[in-house]
């Protein structure tokens, strides 16, 4: 296998991406590689084993995340070869605190602006009510405590795998991506996945620097 050099630390190590599930079950994704999550699963899977000097990993939470779009059954007895399955070493890891703080702030925030849309929703309702009010209240407070954040162990594993592997965090999620910059993690947009992988198949696995 290729390898890539690494400037900073002046060592080799292959390339590695830790995939999200966005990557085969956004629509706006997913069509890139396939018509369906299944086909573009397969498709992801042919393209992969033409790449040399790459590596794929996905932590055991985000394949299950991913059974609940693609049936098991569907998925191709080569993934286990080509995309690793592996749970970041959390009782080793080390994260810098002031992550912790800047998530008890951002959660802090999210709880006002929840709150907030709760009683502009409320307040609405007692003047003119409408049937959508329900359903814009719940998209709003979506909007408000979710967006943007990391709020799931999926999301958190998926960090923690990159930050372990010094890897590229391919994702859709605006929460990811987030928390990816503030720990220096390199990252792609799922959206832009496709034409990575061309390019590495063209370039014979030896990105750019």
């Amino acid at each position: 296998m290729k390898k890539r050099l690494s400037i900073e630390e002046g060592r080799e190590f292959p390339l590695r991406f830790i995939l999200d599930t966005s990557i085969f079950t956004n629509p706006e994704v997913y069509t890139h590689f396939g018509t369906s999550p299944a086909e573009s699963l397969n498709t992801f899977l042919l393209l992969a084993e033409e790449i040399e000097g790459a590596e794929f990993f996905m932590p055991p939470s985000i394949y299950k995340e991913l059974t609940h779009f693609i049936n098991p059954r569907d998925i191709p007895a080569r993934f286990q070869i080509v995309v690793n399955r592996k749970a970041p070493r959390k009782h080793e890891l080390r994260v810098p605190a002031f992550l912790l703080y800047e998530l008890i702030d951002d959660v802090r925030k999210r709880v006002d602006r929840g709150l907030r849309v709760a009683e502009e929703i409320v307040e609405k309702v007692k003047r003119d009510p409408h049937p959508e009010d329900m359903t814009k209240l719940r998209r709003k407070y979506r909007e408000a405590l979710r967006e943007g954040i990391i709020d799931s162990k999926e999301d958190v594993e998926l960090i923690l795998l990159a930050l372990e592997l010094e890897g590229v965090v391919v994702t859709a999620d605006k929460g990811i991506v987030n928390w990816a910059e503030k720990l220096g993690i390199r990252w792609i947009e799922s959206v832009r996945f496709r034409d990575v992988i061309d390019s590495l198949i063209d370039k014979g696995g030896t990105p750019q620097a």
